[in-house]
Protein backbone atom coordinates (compact mmCIF):
# COMPACT_ATOMS: atom_id res chain seq x y z
CA UNK A 1 0.00 0.00 0.00
CA UNK A 2 2.78 2.44 0.89
CA UNK A 3 4.56 1.76 -2.40
CA UNK A 4 1.36 2.35 -4.39
CA UNK A 5 0.88 5.62 -2.52
CA UNK A 6 4.46 6.59 -3.40
CA UNK A 7 3.75 5.88 -7.07
CA UNK A 8 0.66 8.06 -6.98
CA UNK A 9 2.67 10.93 -5.49
CA UNK A 10 5.44 10.47 -8.09
CA UNK A 11 2.91 10.54 -10.93
CA UNK A 12 1.27 13.63 -9.41
CA UNK A 13 4.68 15.36 -9.30
CA UNK A 14 5.32 14.33 -12.91
CA UNK A 15 2.05 15.86 -14.16
CA UNK A 16 2.32 19.07 -12.13
CA UNK A 17 5.96 19.68 -13.08
CA UNK A 18 5.00 19.24 -16.72
CA UNK A 19 2.46 22.04 -16.33
CA UNK A 20 4.52 24.13 -13.90
CA UNK A 21 7.62 24.47 -16.07
CA UNK A 22 5.54 25.97 -18.87
CA UNK A 23 4.41 28.80 -16.59
CA UNK A 24 7.86 29.18 -14.99
CA UNK A 25 9.41 29.84 -18.38
CA UNK A 26 6.74 32.45 -19.15
CA UNK A 27 7.27 34.06 -15.74
CA UNK A 28 11.09 34.28 -15.78
CA UNK A 29 10.98 35.96 -19.19
CA UNK A 30 8.51 38.56 -17.95
CA UNK A 31 9.56 39.29 -14.35
CA UNK A 32 12.97 37.59 -13.89
CA UNK A 33 14.22 34.45 -12.15
CA UNK A 34 14.69 35.77 -8.60
CA UNK A 35 11.23 37.33 -8.46
CA UNK A 36 9.65 34.15 -9.85
CA UNK A 37 11.53 32.07 -7.30
CA UNK A 38 10.35 34.36 -4.49
CA UNK A 39 6.70 34.06 -5.52
CA UNK A 40 6.89 30.24 -5.68
CA UNK A 41 8.69 29.72 -2.38
CA UNK A 42 6.80 32.42 -0.46
CA UNK A 43 3.54 30.84 -1.59
CA UNK A 44 4.81 27.39 -0.55
CA UNK A 45 6.05 28.48 2.89
CA UNK A 46 2.88 30.47 3.60
CA UNK A 47 0.43 27.69 2.67
CA UNK A 48 2.36 24.97 4.54
CA UNK A 49 2.90 26.90 7.78
CA UNK A 50 -0.37 25.75 9.46
CA UNK A 51 0.52 22.11 8.70
CA UNK A 52 4.03 22.20 10.21
CA UNK A 53 3.40 24.47 13.20
CA UNK A 54 3.52 21.60 15.70
CA UNK A 55 6.80 20.28 14.22
CA UNK A 56 8.84 23.50 14.32
CA UNK A 57 11.01 22.00 17.05
CA UNK A 58 13.00 20.38 14.23
CA UNK A 59 14.69 23.77 13.78
CA UNK A 60 16.52 23.16 17.08
CA UNK A 61 17.81 19.68 16.17
CA UNK A 62 20.93 18.56 14.30
CA UNK A 63 18.87 18.00 11.14
CA UNK A 64 18.66 21.78 10.67
CA UNK A 65 22.25 21.81 9.32
CA UNK A 66 21.33 19.38 6.54
CA UNK A 67 18.10 21.27 5.89
CA UNK A 68 20.08 24.50 5.49
CA UNK A 69 22.65 22.85 3.22
CA UNK A 70 19.95 21.36 1.02
CA UNK A 71 18.09 24.68 0.89
CA UNK A 72 21.17 26.63 -0.24
CA UNK A 73 21.98 24.04 -2.92
CA UNK A 74 18.38 24.16 -4.14
CA UNK A 75 18.47 27.97 -4.20
CA UNK A 76 21.47 28.12 -6.52
CA UNK A 77 20.14 25.22 -8.60
CA UNK A 78 16.78 26.97 -9.05
CA UNK A 79 18.36 30.31 -9.96
CA UNK A 80 20.62 28.65 -12.54
CA UNK A 81 17.71 26.55 -13.82
CA UNK A 82 15.52 29.62 -14.30
CA UNK A 83 18.40 31.51 -15.91
CA UNK A 84 18.98 28.63 -18.34
CA UNK A 85 15.27 28.72 -19.26
CA UNK A 86 15.52 32.48 -19.72
CA UNK A 87 18.60 32.39 -21.95
CA UNK A 88 18.23 29.15 -23.85
CA UNK A 89 15.62 27.37 -25.90
CA UNK A 90 13.32 24.97 -24.05
CA UNK A 91 14.11 22.34 -26.71
CA UNK A 92 17.82 22.59 -25.81
CA UNK A 93 17.49 22.83 -22.02
CA UNK A 94 14.85 20.10 -21.59
CA UNK A 95 17.11 17.16 -22.60
CA UNK A 96 19.60 18.17 -19.90
CA UNK A 97 17.05 17.85 -17.08
CA UNK A 98 17.28 14.06 -17.17
CA UNK A 99 20.74 14.49 -15.58
CA UNK A 100 18.86 15.14 -12.32
CA UNK A 101 18.01 11.43 -12.19
CA UNK A 102 21.69 10.49 -12.45
CA UNK A 103 22.87 12.82 -9.68
CA UNK A 104 19.98 12.06 -7.31
CA UNK A 105 20.62 8.32 -7.78
CA UNK A 106 24.36 8.75 -7.25
CA UNK A 107 23.83 10.68 -4.01
CA UNK A 108 21.33 8.13 -2.67
CA UNK A 109 23.84 5.37 -3.43
CA UNK A 110 26.81 7.17 -1.82
CA UNK A 111 25.10 8.53 1.31
CA UNK A 112 22.11 6.26 1.95
CA UNK A 113 23.55 3.13 0.34
CA UNK A 114 20.41 2.66 -1.76
CA UNK A 115 21.40 -0.15 -4.08
CA UNK A 116 19.05 -1.69 -6.62
CA UNK A 117 19.35 -4.56 -9.05
CA UNK A 118 21.23 -3.94 -12.30
CA UNK A 119 17.97 -4.48 -14.20
CA UNK A 120 16.44 -1.42 -12.48
CA UNK A 121 19.42 0.75 -13.42
CA UNK A 122 19.16 -0.49 -17.00
CA UNK A 123 15.51 0.56 -17.16
CA UNK A 124 16.41 3.95 -15.66
CA UNK A 125 19.08 4.46 -18.34
CA UNK A 126 16.58 3.57 -21.07
CA UNK A 127 14.16 6.09 -19.53
CA UNK A 128 16.84 8.79 -19.63
CA UNK A 129 17.58 7.94 -23.29
CA UNK A 130 13.87 8.13 -24.12
CA UNK A 131 13.46 11.47 -22.34
CA UNK A 132 16.45 12.95 -24.16
CA UNK A 133 15.15 11.81 -27.54
CA UNK A 134 11.58 12.95 -27.01
CA UNK A 135 12.63 16.38 -25.71
CA UNK A 136 15.14 16.90 -28.53
CA UNK A 137 12.92 18.59 -31.07
CA UNK A 138 15.67 18.92 -33.67
CA UNK A 139 18.13 16.03 -33.91
CA UNK A 140 20.48 18.23 -35.94
CA UNK A 141 21.01 20.42 -32.88
CA UNK A 142 23.34 17.69 -31.56
CA UNK A 143 26.00 18.88 -34.02
CA UNK A 144 26.17 22.24 -32.28
CA UNK A 145 24.58 21.27 -28.97
CA UNK A 146 27.37 22.49 -26.68
CA UNK A 147 27.47 25.81 -28.52
CA UNK A 148 23.78 26.52 -27.93
CA UNK A 149 22.87 29.29 -25.46
CA UNK A 150 22.12 28.13 -21.94
CA UNK A 151 23.65 24.64 -22.29
CA UNK A 152 26.43 25.12 -19.73
CA UNK A 153 23.98 26.65 -17.24
CA UNK A 154 21.59 23.81 -17.95
CA UNK A 155 24.20 21.15 -17.17
CA UNK A 156 25.29 22.84 -13.93
CA UNK A 157 21.72 23.52 -12.78
CA UNK A 158 20.60 19.94 -13.57
CA UNK A 159 23.53 18.55 -11.59
CA UNK A 160 22.84 20.78 -8.60
CA UNK A 161 19.10 20.16 -8.84
CA UNK A 162 19.71 16.40 -8.73
CA UNK A 163 21.72 16.84 -5.53
CA UNK A 164 19.03 19.15 -4.10
CA UNK A 165 16.39 16.54 -4.99
CA UNK A 166 18.32 14.01 -2.96
CA UNK A 167 18.46 16.34 0.06
CA UNK A 168 14.73 16.94 -0.22
CA UNK A 169 14.10 13.18 -0.16
CA UNK A 170 16.59 12.56 2.64
CA UNK A 171 15.15 15.31 4.84
CA UNK A 172 11.57 14.27 3.98
CA UNK A 173 12.39 10.92 5.57
CA UNK A 174 14.13 12.46 8.57
CA UNK A 175 11.79 15.36 9.39
CA UNK A 176 8.64 14.65 7.38
CA UNK A 177 7.83 15.68 3.78
CA UNK A 178 5.82 18.79 4.68
CA UNK A 179 8.46 20.02 7.13
CA UNK A 180 11.25 19.52 4.59
CA UNK A 181 9.30 21.30 1.86
CA UNK A 182 8.32 24.16 4.20
CA UNK A 183 11.88 24.70 5.44
CA UNK A 184 13.35 24.69 1.92
CA UNK A 185 10.68 27.17 0.79
CA UNK A 186 11.27 29.45 3.78
CA UNK A 187 15.03 29.68 3.22
CA UNK A 188 14.66 30.17 -0.54
CA UNK A 189 12.04 32.89 -0.02
CA UNK A 190 14.31 34.71 2.47
CA UNK A 191 17.36 34.50 0.16
CA UNK A 192 15.31 35.67 -2.82
CA UNK A 193 13.85 38.58 -0.85
CA UNK A 194 17.32 39.68 0.29
CA UNK A 195 18.47 39.87 -3.33
CA UNK A 196 15.30 41.74 -4.35
CA UNK A 197 15.85 44.27 -1.55
CA UNK A 198 19.54 44.72 -2.45
CA UNK A 199 18.50 45.39 -6.05
CA UNK A 200 15.95 47.92 -4.78
CA UNK A 201 13.17 46.11 -6.61
CA UNK A 202 10.82 45.57 -3.67
CA UNK A 203 8.23 47.98 -5.13
CA UNK A 204 8.18 45.98 -8.35
CA UNK A 205 6.84 42.88 -6.59
CA UNK A 206 3.29 44.22 -6.52
CA UNK A 207 3.53 45.62 -10.05
CA UNK A 208 4.89 42.38 -11.50
CA UNK A 209 2.20 40.39 -9.74
CA UNK A 210 -0.59 42.69 -10.95
CA UNK A 211 0.57 42.53 -14.57
CA UNK A 212 1.15 38.76 -14.60
CA UNK A 213 -1.37 37.54 -12.04
CA UNK A 214 -2.61 34.40 -13.83
CA UNK A 215 0.89 33.24 -14.81
CA UNK A 216 2.19 33.73 -11.25
CA UNK A 217 -0.73 31.84 -9.71
CA UNK A 218 -0.51 28.88 -12.09
CA UNK A 219 3.27 28.74 -11.63
CA UNK A 220 2.99 28.78 -7.83
CA UNK A 221 0.18 26.23 -7.62
CA UNK A 222 1.58 23.63 -10.02
CA UNK A 223 5.20 23.90 -8.88
CA UNK A 224 4.33 23.66 -5.19
CA UNK A 225 2.01 20.70 -5.69
CA UNK A 226 4.77 19.00 -7.67
CA UNK A 227 7.46 19.53 -5.01
CA UNK A 228 5.14 18.46 -2.19
CA UNK A 229 4.09 15.31 -4.02
CA UNK A 230 7.73 14.58 -4.86
CA UNK A 231 8.72 14.90 -1.17
CA UNK A 232 6.02 12.40 -0.22
CA UNK A 233 6.99 10.04 -3.06
CA UNK A 234 10.57 9.77 -1.77
CA UNK A 235 9.32 8.71 1.66
CA UNK A 236 7.61 5.65 0.18
CA UNK A 237 9.92 4.88 -2.76
CA UNK A 238 13.68 4.67 -3.32
CA UNK A 239 14.90 8.18 -4.18
CA UNK A 240 16.21 7.00 -7.55
CA UNK A 241 12.87 5.57 -8.67
CA UNK A 242 10.82 8.47 -7.30
CA UNK A 243 13.08 10.90 -9.17
CA UNK A 244 13.03 8.89 -12.39
CA UNK A 245 9.23 8.69 -12.49
CA UNK A 246 8.75 12.33 -11.46
CA UNK A 247 11.27 13.56 -14.04
CA UNK A 248 9.19 11.89 -16.75
CA UNK A 249 7.10 15.06 -16.81
CA UNK A 250 8.76 15.75 -20.16
CA UNK A 251 6.41 13.07 -21.52
CA UNK A 252 3.44 15.09 -20.25
CA UNK A 253 4.73 18.25 -21.93
CA UNK A 254 5.13 16.43 -25.25
CA UNK A 255 1.69 14.80 -25.05
CA UNK A 256 0.12 18.19 -24.26
CA UNK A 257 1.85 19.62 -27.30
CA UNK A 258 0.47 16.81 -29.46
CA UNK A 259 -3.14 16.96 -28.32
CA UNK A 260 -3.57 20.62 -27.37
CA UNK A 261 -1.30 22.45 -29.80
CA UNK A 262 -1.55 19.81 -32.55
CA UNK A 263 2.25 19.54 -32.72
CA UNK A 264 3.68 16.81 -34.90
CA UNK A 265 6.48 14.62 -33.51
CA UNK A 266 9.51 13.74 -35.56
CA UNK A 267 10.61 10.13 -35.98
CA UNK A 268 13.26 10.23 -33.22
CA UNK A 269 10.75 11.85 -30.84
CA UNK A 270 8.22 9.08 -31.47
CA UNK A 271 10.91 6.49 -30.71
CA UNK A 272 11.91 8.39 -27.58
CA UNK A 273 8.28 8.69 -26.43
CA UNK A 274 7.75 4.93 -26.77
CA UNK A 275 11.02 4.13 -24.95
CA UNK A 276 10.26 6.60 -22.15
CA UNK A 277 6.67 5.45 -21.69
CA UNK A 278 7.58 1.76 -21.59
CA UNK A 279 10.49 2.42 -19.22
CA UNK A 280 8.35 4.51 -16.87
CA UNK A 281 5.62 1.84 -16.83
CA UNK A 282 8.16 -0.91 -16.10
CA UNK A 283 9.69 1.16 -13.27
CA UNK A 284 6.26 1.71 -11.76
CA UNK A 285 5.40 -1.97 -12.15
CA UNK A 286 8.57 -3.35 -10.54
CA UNK A 287 8.23 -0.80 -7.72
CA UNK A 288 4.71 -1.98 -6.97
Amino acid sequence: MDVNLGLLFAICAMVCWGLGDFFIQKSVRKIGNITSLFYITFFGALTLTPFVYDDLGVIFTKEVILLLLGSVILFFAAVLDFEALKRGKLSVIEPLWSLEIVFASFMSFIILNEIMESFVYTIMLSLILGLVLVSLRDINVLKRFFFERGVFLGVVSASMMGIANFFMGWMARETGPLMAKWFFDLILAILSLIIIIKRKEIKRLKTDYTKNKSTVWYMCIFDNIAWTAYAFAMVYLPISIATAISESYIIIAVLLGMYVNKEKLKSHQKVGLIIALISAIILAYISA
